[in-house]
């Protein structure tokens, strides 16, 4: 990391000739790939686990399984405040790793009470780690950085290089496998937790003054860095500021659609996997949990690809603006429910699909996901007042909240209807959004005012 980077909390934007990326984005990069690695290794065998070890219903199992994953996402607006006002980026981290470690213990030891406990456990935990670290991404660059988007592309490869390993690890060598069992995929998930806690306690020297309490950062902060207003924390947001938080929240609509569809995978998908796909993969027989691999998998491949093409449109003068970006998320995504409906309508009632359709599901979902997902984030610490930053981090995850909610209720769904007329809500519901997203771009630019 560059002196001029560790000067402050919000460095300066990049000279053309410092275009590398500051070398503590590869520490966060790892923390974050242990702790997505715990986080999917859960999610790969936690609706299995309820199914078959817990004898929940499949639609109970569902209807859990969309609670639980938008109470995770619901809980970053707490912990995102109080990370802002009290408890400085780097402390929530850090207690967050602790209290998620604990919840992945709680859910190996089998018993219905723990199990309960072992989710609350994670829903608090994520709420203190989850908008924070991303928040730190964001104050390695200045305002106009070149290298935002591309930093946040690379730290999203790390959330991916986790949940690649995990259903791996978690699923098919240990919670699916007879001679281990659901309890020690749950044990591996909270060794990966304890791993990027540490990963972070020891890695946070290099951050410089980033992520202190508020008095902390007052009192640590170098002195070649501009004392901050002492005013801004109290004085009203400016009529742009206002119409950049009006866009974040409009494009927060839009992603509500976007998550509803994408998290079916973790559960009607994970369900149609184990009961109705042919997963003899040349003479392999992958577990139903190891098909959450496919997806990382992909984003490490796609994901250079994706920021090259970004970048190259860019040079050019042609880079679609980030409300387009997320209605061809969008449209992908919608797209990617074509081959499961083929699917579901060759399995029938009792039959198999060939994975291939599943893979090719896959394979649109993600290409989505790069064109929504990791820009999203950055795009938050471009439009939120700095004074709000980690708040605004939390409410960008009130699409996952309100989405994972939706993904429980249609999931109750599963088996009222075919598993095509099903999947096909979801196409219908994925392009839709795509087309009112893209007849309200003019609108949601001008609220942007000038950020790209």
């Amino acid at each position: 990391m560059t002196t001029r980077a560790a000067a402050s909390e919000h460095p300066p934007t990049a000279a053309p000739a410092d275009r590398k990326q500051p070398g503590v984005l590869y520490m966060l990069f790892a923390t974050e790939a242990w702790e997505r690695f715990s986080y999917y290794g859960m999610r790969a065998i936690l609706v299995l686990y309820m199914v078959k070890a817990l004898g929940f219903a499949e639609d109970r199992a569902s209807l859990l399984y969309g609670v639980y994953q938008g109470l995770v996402y619901l809980t970053p607006l707490v912990g995102g405040y109080l990370a802002d006002r009290v408890l400085g980026y780097r402390r929530a981290i850090l207690l967050g790793g602790v209290i998620m470690a604990a919840g992945q213990f709680c859910l190996s030891t089998g018993a219905v009470h723990l199990f309960y406990a072992g989710l609350a456990l994670l829903i608090a935990g994520n709420g203190f780690f989850k908008p924070n670290i991303s928040t730190i991404v964001g104050t390695l660059y200045g305002e106009d950085d070149p290298r935002r988007d591309r930093g946040f592309t690379i730290f999203y490869m790390g959330i991916n290089l986790g949940a690649l390993l995990s259903p791996i690890v978690c699923g098919q060598l240990l919670g699916e496998n007879p001679a281990f069992g659901f309890g020690w995929g749950f044990r591996a998930a909270g060794f990966g937790m304890i791993v990027g806690t540490l990963t972070f306690l020891v890695g946070q020297r290099w951050l410089g003054n980033r992520g202190l309490a508020p008095g902390e950062r007052a009192g640590a902060r170098d002195r070649r860095a501009p004392a901050p207003d002492a005013s801004d924390a109290t004085r009203p947001l400016t009529k742009v500021e206002r119409g950049r938080v009006a866009a974040l929240f409009v494009m927060v609509v839009f992603v509500v659609f976007f998550w509803m569809a994408f998290e079916q995978a973790g559960s009607t998908m994970t369900l149609f996997a184990d009961r109705a796909t042919d997963r003899d993969v040349f003479g392999f027989e992958a577990k139903a949990s190891l098909f959450q691999a496919v997806n990382p998998v992909l984003i490490l491949l796609l994901a250079p690809l994706v920021s090259l093409v970004w970048k190259a449109l860019g040079a050019a003068g042609k880079e679609p603006s980030t409300p387009m970006k997320m209605a061809l998320g969008l449209t992908f995504l919608g797209a990617g429910f074509v081959p499961l409906v083929i699917a579901a309508s060759i399995a029938g009632t009792h039959g198999r699909a060939s994975w291939v359709w599943l893979v090719l599901a896959y394979f649109l979902h993600t290409v989505g996901e790069l064109c929504l997902s990791p820009i999203g984030l950055s795009l938050v610490t471009k439009l939120a007042p700095k004074k709000y930053a980690s708040l605004l981090m939390g409410a960008w995850f009130l699409a996952n909240v309100v989405g994972n909610f939706l993904v429980g209720l249609t999931g109750a769904l599963y088996d009222t209807m075919t598993h095509a007329q099903f999947f096909a809500l979801f196409l219908v519901s994925s392009l839709g959004a795509a087309a009112v997203l893209v007849s309200l771009l003019r609108p949601i630019r001008r609220l942007m005012a000038g950020v790209h």
